[in-house]
C-alpha cells in the first residue's frame, strides 16, 4: 500500500509540474531531497511517468498531432517524387509548422556531444539533478521566474504574429535545450516564454510548446528506460500503473488549466511563485552546506 501511495503522489507531482511552467525536474528533485522518498525501481518508474505525460499531450492535442503526422508522410512522398520545396511561402500552414518543429528540436542534439571518458554532455549536466545539493535547483527556479515574467511583459506590450519564423523556432529550441540541462528551469515555462518573446499568440505558444515536448519527453523516457534495463531495478506493476495513470489524468487537467490561465493573463503568477521558491530553496541549500 505504501508503494501505491508513493506512486500516486509522484504521478500527481509529475502531471502538475510537467505542464504548469514550474519545472517537473526541479520539483521532483526537491521532493526527493526533503522527503527521502524514492520508489523501488526509480529509474523505470520515472521513465513510465514520462509515458503518462505523453499520453496527456496526445489526448489534448490529438488533432494537430494527427495533422502533423499525416503531413510528415506527405513530405516524405514529395521528397522522393522531387516535389518538395524548402521555401516557406510555398508550404501549407501545417507543413510550415512541421518544419519549424524540426528546427526547434535541433538544439537538443547538443546534449549528445561527447566530452570524453565515454560520456556526453547529457551525462555531465545530469549531475545537477542527482547530487545532494539543491542550490542549483534554487537558482534555476529563479531563472524560470524571470523568464516567465519577461515573456509575459513582452506578450502584453508587442503585436503578435500568427506564423512562426525560423528565428523563433531556433530561439524556442535553445530555450528547451537549457531546460533539459538544468533541474528547476521549466521546459514548458521557458519554451512558452520564448514563443511569447517571439510574438507568437498565447494560444499558439502553448500548443507549440507542448507538441514540441513530445520528442524531448520521449527521448528522456527512453534514456531512463535503457538505464533501468541495464540495472537490476524492479517495480510492482500496480505501482507502475497507478503512477502512469495519475500523471496522464492530472496532466490533462494541468494543460487545460494553463490554457485558461494564460488567456486570463495569469501566466505571470507562475513567475512570482518560481522566484519565491527559488529564493527559499537557494537559502536552504546554502544553509545545508554551512551546516555540513
Amino acid at each position: 500500500m505504501k508503494e501505491i501511495l508513493q506512486a500516486l503522489l509522484l504521478g500527481i507531482i509529475q502531471g502538475v509540474t510537467e505542464f504548469l511552467p514550474i519545472s517537473s525536474s526541479g520539483h521532483m528533485s526537491l521532493f526527493r531531497h526533503f522527503t527521502g522518498m524514492n520508489p523501488e525501481g526509480a529509474g523505470l518508474f520515472s521513465a513510465m511517468l514520462h509515458i503518462g505525460t505523453l499520453v496527456a499531450i496526445f489526448i489534448v492535442f490529438y488533432k494537430p498531432i494527427y495533422e502533423l503526422f499525416v503531413e510528415l508522410f506527405a513530405c516524405i512522398k514529395d521528397i522522393f517524387s522531387k516535389k518538395f520545396s524548402f521555401r516557406l511561402k510555398d508550404m501549407s500552414t501545417t507543413r510550415r509548422m512541421l518544419m519549424m518543429f524540426i528546427v526547434s528540436c535541433i538544439p537538443l542534439l547538443l546534449l549528445l556531444i561527447p566530452v570524453g571518458d565515454g560520456k556526453n554532455l547529457m551525462d555531465v549536466v545530469g549531475v545537477f539533478g542527482s547530487d545532494n545539493s539543491i542550490k542549483a535547483e534554487g537558482i534555476c527556479f529563479m531563472v524560470t521566474g524571470f523568464l516567465l515574467l519577461f515573456g509575459t511583459y513582452v506578450s502584453e506590450s508587442t503585436q503578435r504574429f500568427k506564423k512562426i519564423s525560423p528565428f523563433s523556432a531556433v530561439a524556442i529550441g535553445i530555450a528547451q535545450f537549457f531546460a533539459a540541462c538544468f533541474p528547476g528551469i521549466s521546459r514548458s515555462g521557458s519554451t512558452v516564454s520564448a514563443a511569447l518573446c517571439c510574438r507568437m499568440s498565447k494560444k499558439n505558444a502553448v500548443r507549440y510548446s507542448f507538441i514540441l515536448s513530445i520528442p524531448a519527453v520521449l527521448a528522456s523516457g527512453l534514456v531512463e528506460f535503457k538505464d533501468a534495463m541495464e540495472g537490476t531495478e524492479i517495480i510492482p506493476v500496480s505501482s507502475l500503473l497507478v503512477g502512469v495513470i495519475a500523471s496522464a489524468v492530472v496532466g490533462v487537467f494541468a494543460i487545460k488549466l494553463l490554457q485558461i490561465l494564460i488567456k486570463k493573463n495569469w501566466f505571470k503568477y507562475f513567475g512570482y511563485y518560481c522566484l519565491a521558491l527559488g529564493f527559499i530553496v537557494t537559502i536552504i541549500g546554502a544553509v545545508e552546506v554551512f551546516i555540513k
